[in-house]
């Protein structure tokens, strides 16, 4: 996700900077990649980078059976996914997209074409993340449907599934929930759309037990299915939630009430 702002955009540092030394050194390195391959969109340092190519991953992950299968899509709101949402949209499937930063009670919006086309809202204007919290409806867990096919924003991806988002950890804990809720299932595949300067070796990204390791990664020209046997999270891995994050996200407290109480 794109707010809140880098710390030092010149310096790449983010307000989760500190969590993970040896992660933030590769997410720099990758940023610097990008932006000197004049492979980035915009200045990527403390985002997950809009990459040259978005447009024809998306077309690439179209094209494939899984996506063709999945009635309901969960998709992250950053820049570079904005051609997935819209090519959900467009295939009327049902696409949910988090909330920055999980802030409300209802921390996912429900976008449907249907929905759009009743209100004569274009696709292309909702499928913007600030079209989408325009336009869609905030739904709470309880509201949702059960997931088909969830997209992830990465920085760094390996071939056996490893992945890394800006650092601020909220993939881990949107999948996390929605495992909580049984809207995701140890099933439903994870994909990503990246530009290959994005791809990294294996050893060089470790992921932790609270990590959500990826199924597929899809880049302009190659999609590789990893056959991942890193272990999926079981359920919120309370040990590693920030106390910012219990603070700034009220679901998250709740869940952890709950959670006490049982």
């Amino acid at each position: 996700m794109e707010s809140p702002p880098a710390h030092n955009l010149s310096s790449g540092t983010t307000p989760w900077s500190d969590r993970n030394q040896r992660k933030e050194q590769l997410r720099q390195r990758i940023w610097s990649e990008l932006q000197q391959q004049g492979a980035a969109k915009r200045n990527p340092f403390g985002h997950i980078p809009n990459f040259v190519g978005a447009e024809l991953a998306a077309q690439q992950l179209a094209g494939l059976e899984m996506w063709q299968a999945a009635q309901v899509v969960k998709c992250n709101p950053d820049s570079p996914q904005q051609p997935v949402r819209l090519q959900a949209l467009a295939d009327g499937k049902v696409l949910y997209m988090a909330v920055p930063q999980l802030t409300k009670p209802e921390c996912f919006v429900e976008v449907t074409a249907a929905a759009l086309e009743a209100k004569d809202i274009s696709l292309i204007e909702a499928a913007s993340m600030a079209g989408a919290l325009r336009h869609g409806r905030l739904v709470r867990f309880e509201q949702m449907q059960k997931i088909d096919l969830v997209l992830v924003g990465c920085v760094a991806v390996t071939t056996d599934g490893g992945r890394t988002g800006k650092g601020a950890g909220f993939a881990d804990l949107e999948l996390a929930m929605l495992g909580e809720f049984g809207l995701v299932q140890r099933e439903t595949p994870i994909a990503t759309t990246v530009h290959s300067l994005q791809l990294v070796a294996d050893d060089a990204l470790e992921m932790q037990p609270h990590d959500w390791p990826l199924d597929w990664i899809v880049m302009p020209g190659r999609v590789i299915e990893t056959q991942t046997v890193l272990p999926r999270p079981t359920g919120l891995d309370w040990a590693t939630v920030q106390p910012d994050q219990l603070e700034k996200i009220p679901i998250l407290a709740q869940l952890k009430a709950r959670s006490v109480r049982h």
